[in-house]
């Protein structure tokens, strides 16, 4: 339970006005399965959107690759960051395998093939800002995924399985 007695109180700053009146505070966005359900991402994966920001064209998500599953080849137009929760999962490009608690992060540009064949798969946070280009088996432009895209998976899952939209995901 929250004790109102441990809040401090800190002086004004000179933008303090404008920042009560025009500011959007903070957010608590829940992610348990019920406002946040995993919803399919290709035959063996699933995402669980946590936010999107179309202001930055950024998106949160957490990434589960089950057992023996690869996210096809994509191309990174914008930073991301990731930081392992479970399991364990690499690219085929890289030598490195990353395990609970590991911090990842992929540059503009960086182009790679994610995998998983920990045999209880992997779940990963991501933090992707700007567009995903991905590619097929044959190295063929397939789609891309921005902070729309992540949107219209998880509004169009919602609205096809009768669940609300958690519109404090918007951010």
């Amino acid at each position: 339970m929250r004790d109102a007695s441990k809040i401090v109180k800190l002086p004004d700053e000179p933008h303090s006005e404008a920042i009560r009146r025009f500011a959007k505070e903070g957010a608590y966005i829940a992610g348990d399965d019920k406002s946040s359900p995993w919803i399919p991402f290709g035959d063996v994966a699933a995402i669980k959107h946590l936010c999107f920001d179309v202001r930055n064209n950024a998106a949160a998500n957490i990434l589960w690759v089950k057992s023996g599953g690869r996210i096809g080849t994509h191309k990174h137009r914008g930073f991301v960051s990731a930081i392992t929760l479970e399991g364990s999962w690499g690219y085929y490009e890289y030598d490195w395998i990353a395990r609970p608690g590991d911090f990842i992060y992929e540059l503009p540009g960086a182009a790679h093939t994610l995998y998983s064949d920990d045999p209880n798969g992997m779940k990963a946070l991501f933090w992707l800002n700007g567009a995903i280009e991905f590619f097929d088996d044959n190295g063929e432009y397939d789609f891309t995924a921005d902070v729309f895209w992540f949107i219209e998976h998880y509004t169009r899952y919602c609205e096809a399985n009768g669940l609300p939209v958690n519109n404090d995901m918007f951010i």
